[in-house]
């Protein structure tokens, strides 16, 4: 048949383009615009081939084979399918399992059936080679196409490269038209400005309940013997990038100390930043307040999945906008806006549960074991406030103030 096919190697295809624009292989490095990838794909194939495109293979690992969203993307994109193997972690490190024999069996299968006369394979593994001879062997041109190498070295099998018919470069020109790193990347972009939303926040002051029973326990409580002799007690929690609810549990004002905290309190992470005495049950405002799912008719709930496929790109602070927004718009009882504005910064338990979850499913969480990193918690949360007020037409004070 006179028409050529595209198999993709995602792993390396998106790796080398990480190694080539961020310095480094990771895949997080990098911002894709599939739609503008798989048409490059398309066009840069039937240019070379001479030959009309039958369809685009996008073969990539997924813990537990579950589609990403990018994948979820891509399967719906005319004349492209995804092919789904295991991604697996071991000593902290991501491995794709059954990608290179299903790129192989598919390869093989092809061009047995001669379903084209033209293969293109953009990938650099050698576990290739007897797929690519066997497909010669049915009368195939096969096409090699390698991503610029970020140390003008080759990135790929040199018995892959020398069984092939054809080899092509894509150079740092065509691989930047639909990718480019991420501006938190070193070496390409210099550190980014945190976003207002988040700094107000994180600068917001603790609620009266919070501080009254802080400073309780502070007079009630004797401080920690290991601490006895210089006054301060001991911190249970270190300093990261990025501070925690619990970093900033301190009580406000100048000399503060951070208390001890006993067994019957709770660090509620929908934005208390301080440990709370744990509540039997939720307040009532806070009890009565419906979730999304029970706002969430069944066609909805299709629209809302196409919307999350084709336009919703991911970017945590965008996830908790489009979150507030739904929820917002399904409201019948809008007193219920008001009732968490006034809660800001926390965010009940139960609509802060739905609203993670809901961004788990836009690639946060790296495994189904994994927490959502907290900086990305941050973002989330910032975005839901940021929705709700436009909504409302709150004007928040800025941090500092």
């Amino acid at each position: 048949m006179d028409r050529c096919i595209v198999l993709v190697d995602a792993g390396y295809l998106l790796g080398a383009a990480a190694s080539l624009l961020a310095g480094e292989p990771s895949r997080s490095r990098i911002t894709v615009d599939h739609a503008a990838l798989i048409q490059g794909l398309r066009d840069r194939a039937e240019n070379d081939t001479r030959q009309p495109l039958l369809r685009i293979y996008w073969f990539d690992g997924a813990p537990d084979r579950v589609p990403q969203p990018e994948h979820r993307r891509l399967r719906v994109m005319p004349r492209v399918t995804v092919r789904l193997g295991a991604l697996t972690r071991s000593d902290g490190r991501w491995a794709q399992k059954g990608v290179d024999a299903a790129m192989h069996a598919e390869l093989t299968e092809l061009a047995r059936n001669r379903a084209c006369s033209d293969i293109v394979l953009v990938t650099g593994d050698g576990d290739l080679l007897p797929g690519m001879m066997a497909a010669k062997e049915h009368g195939v041109a096969v096409h090699l196409w390698a991503v610029q190498a970020a140390d003008g070295d080759y990135n790929q099998s040199e018995d892959l490269v020398a069984e092939a018919d054809e080899r092509r470069v894509l150079d740092r020109a065509w691989i930047t038209q639909a990718v480019r790193p991420k501006e938190h990347t070193g070496v390409c972009a210099p550190p980014p400005v945190p976003r207002p939303e988040i700094a107000a926040i994180l600068s917001a002051p603790l609620p009266d309940s919070a501080l009254a029973a802080a400073a309780e326990r502070t007079a009630q409580e004797p401080q920690h013997p290991a601490s006895a002799h210089n006054g301060t007690p001991e911190r249970t929690s270190t300093a990261r990038g990025v501070p925690t609810p619990k970093d900033l549990a301190a009580l406000r004002g100048p000399g503060a100390q951070q208390p001890q905290q006993p067994a019957s309190a709770t660090l509620r992470w929908s934005s208390d930043k301080g440990w709370v005495d744990r509540p039997a049950a939720e307040p009532p405002e806070a009890a009565s307040m419906p979730t999304l799912a029970q706002l969430t008719t069944a066609e909805q709930r299709w629209a809302d999945r196409e919307e999350d496929i084709t336009t919703v790109g991911g970017d945590p602070f965008e996830v908790g906008q489009v979150f507030a927004r739904r929820w917002v718009e399904r409201l019948g009882d809008q007193s219920h806006i008001q009732k968490l504005s006034g809660m800001y910064p926390r965010i009940p338990h139960r609509v802060d549960g739905e609203l993670l979850r809901y961004a788990a499913r836009f690639g946060l969480l790296a495994h189904k074991d994994d927490q959502i990193d907290e900086r990305d918690r941050y973002a989330i949360r910032a975005g839901f406030w940021r929705e709700l007020d436009l909504r409302t037409g709150t004007e928040r004070a800025p941090a500092g103030e």
